[in-house]
């Protein structure tokens, strides 16, 4: 999985785009995405447009800033009446407020953004899909012609005033940011919650020994997800994979999920192992793909476990499992709520 993740001969284009295979009816993940020409040099572009905004030194500064808004939702946790949603009260909060303090986004603006990344995800509706997706590049439009004329100190002002860039990338790069840098923490955090939480052993090892939140979040990232679709890809050529002749064109489904499992680089997979060194995951991906989020997702995922977890020692789920609600109508899956409780 890893050789076929960096595998140049499989991309996101299609040179028939309208007649290709699609996994769904995501605008965004169910078909082809760019420009079959064009794709390797677009992608290289994008890279180095986003990279320096994700720079290990950018990335040092946020991390006092995402303890500290980790620890205002918690505080306001603290005081709320029980059975609480942590899904609602830190889960969903979290990603947005860091993401919009990053790209500039008013934090005021989150329900009407964050219901159009939603309906952008819809993988039943390609109608819906598309309308969301174009209501948020609208709202990026207007966003960049802002920073324009009253820039900040922030990614979309920054995307804006480089050279070359235009209204449009700068809106196309920044809303793809908005989407990707939210909407997948939040299935994080309250996934990854719900792993501790099902399995109590393993949210007392954390708390008898914080020195294992680094390794958790690996395993909170690795852990759940097995089986999934897979993420898309469209062979280029012809090729072969373990002994599959695979056509030009073809669509290629990369299952994650299933690498994450394999039992030959982890043992018991299915069991979650607080002490596992899971860093071989393939969650941000490999290669030239490679998530350019991923130290802020674990920034974000540290912040909330090292935090939660002494803060609510006898933090356990109100609910059965059974009884919780994970959302199948959008690409990233998540729970719908996380209801807990512990004593005060």
């Amino acid at each position: 999985m890893r050789d076929l993740l960096g595998d140049d001969r499989l991309g996101r284009s299609h040179p028939d785009p309208q007649n290709a295979a699609r996994t769904g009816e995501s605008a965004l993940f169910g078909g082809p995405l760019g420009d079959f020409v064009t794709e390797r040099a677009d992608h290289a572009r994008m890279r180095a447009l986003l990279q320096p905004h994700f720079s290990p030194k950018h990335m040092r500064a946020l991390r006092p800033r995402i303890d500290a808004l980790t620890a205002q939702l918690l505080d306001q946790l603290a005081t709320s009446e029980t059975p609480a949603d942590l899904h609602a009260a830190v889960a969903v909060p979290l990603p947005i407020l860091v993401i919009c303090e990053l790209l500039g986004v008013p934090y005021d603006d989150r329900d009407q953004f964050r219901a159009w990344t939603e309906a952008a995800a819809n993988i039943n509706d390609r109608t819906v899909s598309e309308q969301g997706l174009g209501n948020l590049f609208g709202y990026g439009m207007r966003l960049v012609e802002t920073k324009w004329r009253e820039p900040g100190d922030d990614v979309i002002s920054r995307l804006r005033a480089t050279d070359g860039v235009s209204t449009e990338e700068a809106a196309m790069l920044s809303m793809a940011l908005l989407f990707a840098g939210h909407e997948t923490t939040v299935v994080q955090i309250g996934m990854g919650a719900l792993l501790l939480l099902a399995n109590p052993d393993q949210w007392n090892a954390l708390r008898e020994d914080p020195g294992l939140i680094p390794n958790a979040v690996e395993e909170i990232l690795r852990a759940p997800g097995k089986g999934g679709g897979g993420i898309p890809r469209y062979a280029r050529t012809d090729m072969e994979i373990d002994g599959v002749r695979i056509s030009a064109g073809d669509l290629v489904l990369l299952d994650i999920g299933a690498a994450n499992h394999d039992a030959t680089v982890f043992a018991e997979p299915d069991r979650v192992d607080v002490s596992r060194q899971a860093a071989a995951h393939l969650t941000f991906g490999h290669g030239l793909r490679y998530c350019i989020g991923a130290p802020l997702a674990r920034m974000e995922l540290q912040a909330v476990f090292s935090q939660l977890i002494p803060r609510f020692p006898t933090m356990h789920l109100a609910v059965p499992v059974e009884d919780l609600t994970i959302r199948r109508d959008v690409l990233t899956g998540g729970l719908m709520a996380l209801p807990v409780t512990w004593a005060r």
